[in-house]
């Protein structure tokens, strides 16, 4: 059961402020009334956040393990992933214009949908954001050791996990000192990162179609059948996170009824053409089996077979900023998830606490660091992956629906900036394609998935059973 303070927050959101009583700490270090985040973020914050998110994972990681599934149909597979992201954009976008509000996803739901939805959403998505941040956090750690073989200091795997443990307290430490801090750092590996991309794609994509070097041997293009394609679809869904974290830092955002839909859509149209072109190039560059082969880090023998050793250094810098950048991003919004959850009581109130120092919710990046860490010891990057993917599919799912049953309800509150083109079509499609791909993850995934939804639940009935969430605050 919520203590005293918990249980009364949100009792009627409905244009009255929430009947918490102030409590605020005698050091002067934190405040726990209702202190807001600045908003110090613009359009080219919100695009990094969700490009440089969406880019570690999808580019430098995922080829080789893709292939190895659906064969360079895996091209189709990024590209399912970039449509059933694009249905859920839009949605996600019109509720974030409305109530833009860190938290992201949690707080439509919570609203729309209610306390018990949102609950388990919020918590749920507090724990996916953690899976996906680790899985970051171990690509990265692969990144360094491949960097390290490039200069002639083979140290072998077993410094995998060492260097993403240190990356992520780092990266904690990081988003402690400020949003603007970790957000600057975010826009220049970003666009440093683009630059690499768009001249390696650009010459690798001349190579693949026999304008420049010597032609490559045509292979089956779906050499597995159809089933691998979308069982791939679901395991590479995770490098679409990226659009919806932008929502979860949507109060942080100036003019956000502008920002938020251009991050989100914009972030998933340039990042899926990325992921499209990428794949066709690696594919090209070798057989779907021997990419395969290659691992975690296959990029970097594609940037190799292309431009020679050049290319391969050119490869691991860039996953080494793509995946820093993942991991950067994911700790930022996996906290802002934790922050939006406690100032609904969902959670203890304290973990809502700011920083009068540096304006950040200190309590809740402590919150997701730690978890992060734990899960990043494992190195299990496929399982990290999935994991992350199921969680953030059920929350995409009901995000539609959140939006369809608000549509239907049209409180007064109501009034956002962006509104779905196609409705109700494009909803009902993104939260079918949400739930489908959930059918196709591996059955782990979905057991641990299914485990941490009802623990979420359980924790609602425990502790905070008594709350209830009506309308939103703009």
């Amino acid at each position: 059961m919520a203590d005293d303070s918990a249980s009364t927050v949100g009792a009627n959101l409905e244009g009255e402020s929430p009947r918490i009583e102030p409590a605020v700490e005698t050091d002067a270090a934190t405040i726990t009334d209702d202190a807001e985040l600045e908003r110090t973020l613009g359009l080219a914050g919100g695009l990094a956040i969700g490009i440089g998110t969406m880019i570690g994972a999808g580019i430098f990681v995922f080829p080789g393990l893709a292939a190895g599934e659906a064969g360079p149909a895996a091209a189709v597979s990024f590209a399912i992933g970039a449509v059933v992201a694009l249905l859920v954009a839009l949605p996600t976008s019109e509720l974030a214009t409305a109530m833009p509000r860190s938290g992201g996803g949690y707080y439509f739901i919570s609203r729309g949908l209610g306390a018990l939805a949102g609950a388990v959403v919020g918590l749920s998505l507090w724990f996916g954001l953690v899976f996906a941040t680790a899985f970051y956090l171990v690509g990265f750690g692969y990144y360094v050791v491949d960097a390290l073989a490039e200069i002639g200091v083979a140290v072998g795997e077993t410094l995998v996990v060492p260097v993403a443990l240190l990356a992520g307290a780092g990266f904690t430490v990081l988003n402690v000192t400020g949003t603007e801090n970790a957000a600057k750092l975010q826009n220049g590996i970003v666009a440093l990162l683009l630059s690499i991309l768009v001249c390696f794609l650009g010459f690798g994509g001349l190579d693949a179609v026999g304008l420049i070097g010597e032609p490559s041997a045509p292979e089956r293009f779906a050499p597995h059948g159809a089933v691998p394609i979308l069982t791939t679809a679901a395991l590479v869904f995770t490098s679409y996170l990226g659009f919806a974290q932008v929502a979860t830092v949507a109060g942080e955002m100036r003019n956000p009824g502008r920002n938020l839909p251009l991050s989100m859509i914009g972030s998933v149209l340039v990042v899926g053409v990325l992921y499209v072109a990428t794949i066709f190039v690696a594919t090209s560059a070798f057989g779907s089996d021997e990419l395969a082969g290659l691992g975690e880090t296959a990029m970097v023998e594609v940037g190799r077979h292309y431009l020679g050793t050049a290319g391969a250094l050119a490869i691991v810098f860039g996953g080494l900023l793509a995946t820093m950048s993942s991991a950067n991003a994911s700790v930022l919004s996996t906290s802002r998830a934790i922050y939006a959850v406690s100032r609904d009581a969902l959670l203890p109130r304290r973990a809502s606490r700011i920083n009068l120092r540096y304006g950040t919710p200190h309590v809740a990046l402590g919150l997701a660091g730690g978890p992060i860490l734990v899960l990043t010891a494992t190195g299990r990057v496929e399982l990290l992956a999935e994991v992350a993917s199921v969680l953030h599919l059920v929350m995409y799912g009901l995000i539609c629906v959140a939006l369809l049953a608000v549509r239907r309800e049209d409180p007064d509150w109501y009034d956002p900036d962006f509104r779905v083109p196609g409705y109700p079509v494009v909803p009902v499609l993104g939260a079918v394609a949400s739930f489908v791909l959930v059918w196709f993850m591996q059955p782990a995934s979905q057991l641990v998935g299914a485990a941490i939804v009802v623990l979420t639940a359980g924790w609602y009935a425990y502790y905070a059973r008594d709350v209830t969430l009506k309308g939103a605050i703009r």
